[in-house]
């Protein structure tokens, strides 16, 4: 077999174990199906295919063999190829006999919690006084918009109870477990082993920088807090008080310009006139909250895009979902966000042109920074005067007044350096949580860490949101990797910055996506996340820009934003560009809408099904 022919085999290999592996993970994350055992199966296999430590022998003897094409194409293709599986073997590779059987063990025990969590029920008390269900974006909705502060502090006790139900169901043996598997990979912890897999550096490294943005927004959390304290007393710090007491009005107040039912519709013409397109990809959203839906919007893709051994095109199938509730005040917004965000990462992975799939996935080596930036770039589009202006339209067409986008600022931007800290509590916790020895790791023990680093980092007795009610720390692929989010958005705002400065302006310009599939999604993984945003802006990673944000006044936030509605006013708008995707709009088995006549009947067809059932 020649090094070509080896290339050609090993991208169809690794197509058909991974896409195996992806519509079992789709059906058990969404709750249609549980064939745990089934997902189990398919995903040690894969995992298994990765983790082979013989795969980088036998692709370093074909990268020797490539070196003697003669011709000058195929050998450049086949090395930039087979280069890529390398950087991918190497990112998984599990070499002993003993750790190949301790990751699958780690694999079979959290396939068992996934199913014990996703039958555990959590109930919160109404406005009403009634008991209901509520899913975590349902109860996090209730503790940020709820009027009701016993409604609140009930949602926020459900949190806390699903921490304890974690602790004494399976979540401290895991954590056990994932450690002994880093030892036996040469790690000391399991944080230890992610952060160097996933981000290309060492914990240490990581903390320099988590370090430096802690310092630098110490100071005005601090402000913020001693603020709100003295404008509302000391109750308005309680965990299941405080995101209420500075943004619960005003999203009540945004939330009849914000309807879920317009959400496909504001995503279709807002990523269109940004000129972002996916590459011919089949995508599938799954955007409604249901029982046994995992709880929390994610994207992933079970065939990802490449050329193949011919230069023919593969188009991209990709999923993604969010748990939007319509009928619940701020779920439209959120739900919009969470459109936004996931639609970014699709954007993403539909859009890289390399010549093998290991290049167009949110696995190592894709940096989870690098691929977080994409969708949080798209998302952060929600929070501009000028997005809001010309999307956030009443039942009436009225855009949104100024006054409640000032409403939005004056409640928000004291508040900036929190939000960007309640991502970064999260690696504290998590990287003190896995230095625990074993013996140490007891419920009492772990709660007051969690609450410890909360008090720490976020200056409240307790987070709105408790550290192990958030399910990345339980699940293999999130955990040990939330500081992702905080790396991308550092990345986001020096993107913004540097759009802005060119163009003057970000809300439906055309040139944007043309020059974010160029610089940021083309190359897929082949480039480092610091690489990409050279090749953007010309500046390496710098995490001032998003610092800078958070430290801006009231007074400075708002002299910007209404330069851009002033801007928006000044300019055409541009034309809605095709997608060039097809798409379907689920619920479950239940299929919504599609756009196989047109965008337009598609998002005519989802927002008549939203309205007669949630009536907005």
């Amino acid at each position: 077999m020649t090094a070509t022919a080896y290339l050609n085999d090993l991208n169809q290999r690794y197509l058909s174990i991974h896409r195996t592996k992806e519509n079992f993970f789709w059906d058990t994350y969404m709750g249609l199906s549980d064939d745990h055992q089934g997902s189990t199966e398919a995903e040690t296999a894969w995992t298994k295919f990765l983790s082979n430590a013989d795969q980088i022998s036998a692709i370093k003897e074909q990268i020797a063999l490539a070196d003697t094409i003669e011709n000058i194409e195929e050998k450049k293709q086949t090395l930039i190829g087979l280069t890529g599986w390398l950087d991918t073997f190497e990112s998984h590779a599990i070499e002993s006999e003993q750790a190949q059987t301790l990751k699958s063990e780690l694999i079979k025990f959290e396939a068992g919690l996934f199913e014990k969590k996703q039958k555990h029920t959590m109930t919160y008390v109404n406005e009403e006084g009634k008991t209901v269900e509520g899913s975590l974006p349902v109860l996090a909705s209730v503790v940020r918009t709820s009027s009701d502060e016993n409604t609140r502090k009930s949602a926020h006790q459900a949190f806390l109870g699903l921490e304890q139900w974690l602790l004494q169901n399976g979540f401290i043996e895991l954590i056990k477990l994932r450690n002994k598997f880093a030892r036996s990979q040469g790690f000391d912890t399991f944080f230890d082993y992610s952060v160097t897999k996933k981000e290309k550096m060492s914990a240490d490294e990581l903390f320099v920088i988590l370090d430096d943005f802690e310092i630098r927004t110490r100071d005005c959390n601090q402000i913020s807090l001693n603020q709100l304290a003295a404008d509302k007393g000391d109750n308005a710090l309680l965990a299941h008080n405080f995101v209420f007491s500075f943004a619960g009005d005003v999203m009540r107040e945004l939330d009849p310009y914000v309807p879920f039912s317009k959400s496909l519709r504001r995503w279709v013409e807002s990523f269109g006139r940004l000129n972002i397109e996916f590459s011919g990809a089949e995508l599938t959203l799954d955007l409604l909250d249901r029982k046994g839906k995992y709880p929390n919007g994610f994207c992933h893709g079970p065939i990802p895009s490449f050329y193949d051994e011919k230069g023919e095109w593969v188009a991209a199938k990709v999923n993604f979902t969010s748990n939007a509730k319509p009928d619940q005040i701020g779920s439209g917004y959120d739900g919009m966000n969470t459109l936004f965000h996931e639609g970014g990462h699709a954007a993403h992975f539909s859009n890289v042109k390399m010549n093998a799939p290991c290049f167009s996935q949110e696995f190592a080596p894709t940096s989870m920074a690098y691929a977080e930036t994409q969708s949080m770039f798209c998302d952060s589009l929600l929070e501009d005067a000028d997005w809001l202006k010309q999307y956030a339209l009443d039942a009436d067409g009225n855009s949104v007044p100024d006054s409640i986008i000032k409403a939005m600022i004056d409640s928000k931007q004291p508040f900036r350096a929190y939000q960007e800290r309640s991502i970064l509590v999260v690696p504290y916790f998590e990287r003190a949580l896995y230095q625990l020895s074993d013996e140490e790791l007891t419920p009492e023990n772990i709660t007051a860490l969690a609450r410890a680093t909360e008090k720490n980092i976020l200056g409240l007795a307790c987070s709105p949101r408790p550290l192990m009610a958030i399910p990345h720390l339980v699940s293999d692929e999130a955990a040990c990797a939330y500081h992702g989010y905080l790396l991308a958005h550092m990345a986001v705002y020096q993107t913004r910055a540097y759009f802005t400065e060119k163009f003057g302006y970000l809300t439906d310009n055309p040139k944007i996506g043309p020059l974010l599939a160029k610089h940021y999604w083309n190359a897929g993984n082949s480039v480092s996340h610091n690489e990409s945003i050279i090749a953007l802006t010309g500046e390496g990673f710098n995490a001032k820009y998003l610092a800078d944000k958070c430290n801006l006044s009231v007074e400075e936030a708002w002299k910007s934003e209404q330069e851009k509605i002033a801007e928006l006013a000044s300019r055409t708008q541009t034309e809605v560009a095709p997608l060039n995707a097809s798409i379907t709009i689920i619920d479950g088995t239940k299929t919504l809408a599609s756009n196989t006549d047109s965008n337009a009947k598609m998002c005519d067809d989802f927002e008549a099904y939203i309205m007669e059932k949630y009536g907005r």
